[in-house]
């Protein structure tokens, strides 16, 4: 068991008070609807949208967020002791940002979720630690993060060019896994941290 690093344990405290004044504000002033991010043209878009999206769930179920926090603790503490504080929220914020780029671009309708800059969270990780081991189940046998990236990265391709109808937002996902590839690339090059 890892300890919870500092960043990463404020950020899944703000997503989980999100969450509540969700459960409680939705009925009463919309709040889901107020902090989604919604496509460019869409009369109900704000700019603020595209950070506060990152950390608003589905208020439908309660797994949207209990799987974003988990890989955010798993991939986050590790990349937080890595980068340090600063440089990790700036690289998680970024990654945010550029799924909700990708979605409001590329996509029609409301988008929530933490899944975009957690999907960068794994492109760092995997760059930096391409052969950590992962056992995903159903698979009896350890998958590395590199592999392990590469296959979720194929799903989202495929989900979001095939049109899925799966409720996931397929083109946040890859957004935010180019974005963290592309800021883990060029931090590499002056900070040799990559570790086998």
């Amino acid at each position: 068991m890892q300890k919870t690093t500092p960043v990463v344990l404020n950020l899944i405290i703000i997503n989980a008070l999100v969450y509540v004044a969700q459960m409680i504000l939705d009925k009463s002033i919309g709040l889901t609807n107020i902090i989604a991010l919604y496509s460019y043209d869409s009369p109900e878009f704000r700019p603020y949208q595209l950070v506060t999206h990152m950390f608003a769930h589905s208020p439908g179920t309660i797994f949207h967020i209990l799987f974003n926090m988990y890989a955010l603790w798993m991939f986050g503490s590790v990349l937080e002791r890595v980068w340090g504080p600063k440089k990790f929220l700036i690289f998680y914020l970024s990654c945010g940002i550029a799924a909700g780029v990708a979605q409001m671009l590329l996509m029609n309708g409301a988008a929530v979720g933490a899944s975009g800059a957690i999907m960068g969270l794994l492109a760092g990780f995997a760059y930096l630690f391409p052969n950590t081991p992962f056992y995903i189940l159903p698979f009896p046998f350890p998958i590395k993060a590199k592999f392990l990236v590469a296959i979720y990265a194929a799903i989202d391709l495929f989900g979001g060019l095939g049109g899925s109808t799966d409720n996931v937002a397929h083109f946040a996902h890859l957004g935010g896994l180019a974005m963290g590839f592309i800021l883990v690339i060029i931090w590499n090059k002056t900070d040799k941290k990559t570790f086998y």
